[in-house]
């Protein structure tokens, strides 16, 4: 779940015994992701998806901020207004208190 206060959640890379390795939030967004956010729409490179939360239908954004670095760098979970989404995305499907997909005008 994603509380009602958070706007981003970004993901970081540690070093560790000379690895790399997912912090806790990199591992929640994974989670979130995978799990509990419900996919919208791509963008045309593929790399920035947008989510709803199922709860509360805010929009969330996945992306990779830093995607110079190796596969794309760690993730960033980012919240964006519905003009947002419509200014990036475009017309994309809402869902109802049951979670049933339908348009937005």
């Amino acid at each position: 779940m994603i509380n009602a206060d958070e706007r981003e959640i970004r993901g970081c890379w540690l070093e560790s015994s000379g690895t790399v390795v997912k912090d806790a939030n990199t591992e929640r967004i994974e989670k979130l992701t995978s799990d509990y956010l419900r996919e919208l729409k791509r963008d045309d490179s593929g790399w920035n998806v947008l989510y709803i939360d199922p709860k509360d239908s805010r929009y969330w954004e996945l992306s990779y901020p830093d995607s110079g670095l190796s596969a794309g760098g760690p993730p960033l979970l980012k919240h964006l207004s519905r003009e947002d989404v419509r200014d990036k995305y475009g017309d994309v499907p809402d869902q109802d208190s049951k979670g049933t997909a339908k348009g937005r005008p």
